[in-house]
């Protein structure tokens, strides 16, 4: 996985006890809990979620596809 990183330019991103309560705190606007994660990741480290999904609009996250 390592190479497979350094070839993307990515890390991963740990998931903090901040991002779960994030979560917990988000409305239902979409069902699947991953991806919840991400709108709570992208809200508490001010990221963008890359996605062709429209419900993370709806969290108020930056979106890009």
């Amino acid at each position: 996985m390592d190479d497979a990183l350094v070839f993307l330019c990515a890390s991963l991103l740990p998931m903090t006890l901040d991002d779960a309560d994030e979560q917990h705190r988000l409305p239902l606007h979409h069902r699947d809990p991953f991806d919840r994660l991400l709108a709570a990741q992208a809200k508490t480290n001010g990221l963008i979620v890359v996605s062709a999904d429209q419900a993370f609009d709806l969290y108020g996250v930056p979106r890009i596809w």
